[in-house]
């Protein structure tokens, strides 16, 4: 059966990801962007050009889309509307299967903030009658390094937790696979994490010892976590956002790993020393 397959956020990492490979299987997708110019150029992709704040050119851009994925919006205090709507679109669209990058531990009342927001765009994805994957991902391996500051100390109050990072080529390999036989992952939550589980301490060591860039952590009370980040003069979601990272780390939310990328795709997650060693 031909499927015209839509993927959003192919500007972006993960998205990215998945159009390239898409592309290279021969797979007819349409990309759905807000900025065409930026849309990368690949065979048997089409354009099309909407914001998921604007339902009415969501509906236009998605229709004839069979499976589509979302990846969830930029971070804001507006982002669960831009789901909203986004969802809505689809489902008006008629967009049978829904594959959403949502994050590990969604839910409700979980620590980190945004969490809760995934939670709530899941909750709104089951509603619509669409059928559905959702991706759970920890947090990217790919950022770990970008936590440390420039003096090269990563911040924040995540105590001894631990977390099982997970890279983002194994999200978008997990994504790409979910797309290509929607019907073998209907109704499927995936938890995607790395191979370990690791304290700040040890990420921030693994970088230091492969980068030779030295890197410590230090880890911050949740008042001093606030007042290290006040001088960005961020909204008060995002600081809340920023700080949680950490103290959902710290409550074990994050000490997971599970065996579901390798489950999906029939290869082990990279790990931070791997990943930082193609570098």
């Amino acid at each position: 059966m031909t499927r015209l397959v839509g993927v959003t956020g192919s500007t972006g990492a993960v998205g990215g990801l998945v159009a390239r490979d898409l592309a290279a299987r021969g797979i007819a997708q349409r990309l759905v962007v807000r900025d065409a110019s930026r849309a990368p150029q690949l065979d048997r992709a089409e354009v099309a050009t909407a914001s998921y704040r604007d339902g009415g050119s969501m509906r236009a851009a998605l229709d004839g889309v069979d499976v589509l994925l979302l990846v969830s919006a930029s971070e804001s205090a507006d982002r669960m509307t831009e789901h909203a709507t986004a969802v809505r679109a689809a489902a008006e669209a008629g967009v049978r299967h829904v594959v959403y990058t949502s994050f590990l531990g969604a839910a409700a009342d979980c620590t980190f903030t945004l969490g809760r927001d995934h939670w709530a765009t899941e909750g709104l994805v089951r509603d619509s009658g669409m059928a559905f994957t959702f991706l759970r991902d920890s947090l990217y391996l790919d950022f770990l390094p970008l936590m440390a500051g420039e003096d090269g100390v990563i911040r924040g109050p995540a105590g001894d937790g631990r977390l099982g990072a997970v890279a983002r080529e194994d999200v978008a390999r997990v994504a790409t696979a979910a797309l290509l036989d929607p019907e073998a992952h209907a109704g499927r939550t995936y938890d995607l994490t790395g191979p370990e589980s690791l304290s700040f301490n040890e990420i921030a060591a693994t970088i230091s010892e492969v980068t030779e860039r030295e890197v410590t952590f230090h880890d911050e009370a949740v008042e001093e976590a606030y007042a290290s980040r006040a001088p960005y003069e961020a909204p008060d979601w995002q600081l809340d956002a920023w700080v949680s990272t950490y103290t959902a780390v710290r409550a074990g939310e994050l000490d997971l790993v599970t065996d579901d990328v390798r489950l999906v795709t029939g290869r082990a997650p990279v790990s931070l020393r791997e990943l930082l060693s193609r570098r």
